[in-house]
């Protein structure tokens, strides 16, 4: 990755600053939990399919909130490893910092990571699943079922 600056999906436009920083801080704060170094995270961040690597110094200048490219595909997934977390969070993140993006209009990020996997179940796993959620947090007036 070069230190470019990120775009908003409008040729010759940047971005960069705090003012949308949803993967930098995601990243920032998940290696604070793990207490790792840079260093660390970094050799750790290679994606298993491709071998994708991302490098210390866009971390840095991420995590500093600094002009950066907005990754690819292969880079979250690298990202995903080091930290531990499912792509489709940090697809979600890299979606609202980079291009300006709410793919889930309310949620945790963790809330937005499961609710993508729901697609994956049959829909009468679906069902059942939502029988379970109303049974722990019975479904409020109005909502949405």
């Amino acid at each position: 990755m070069s230190a470019m600056a990120a775009t908003d999906g409008n040729p010759g436009e940047t971005v960069s600053g705090p003012e949308r920083a949803q993967l930098a801080d995601l990243i920032r704060e998940r290696r604070a939990e793990l207490r790792e170094s840079l260093d660390v995270f970094a050799r750790k961040a290679v994606d298993p399919a491709t071998g994708t690597r991302v490098t210390r110094g866009w971390i840095y200048r991420l995590e500093k909130n600094e002009n950066v490219t907005a990754p690819t595909y292969e880079e979250l997934c690298a990202l995903g490893a080091s930290a531990g977390l499912p792509v489709e969070r940090l697809q979600d993140a890299a979606a609202a910092q980079f291009f300006n993006l709410d793919t889930l209009h309310s949620g945790t990020g963790e809330a937005v990571a499961y609710v993508r996997k729901l697609d994956q179940l049959p829909a009468d796993q679906r069902a059942r699943l939502l029988s379970l959620i109303d049974s722990l947090v019975p479904p409020q007036t109005g909502d949405d079922q």
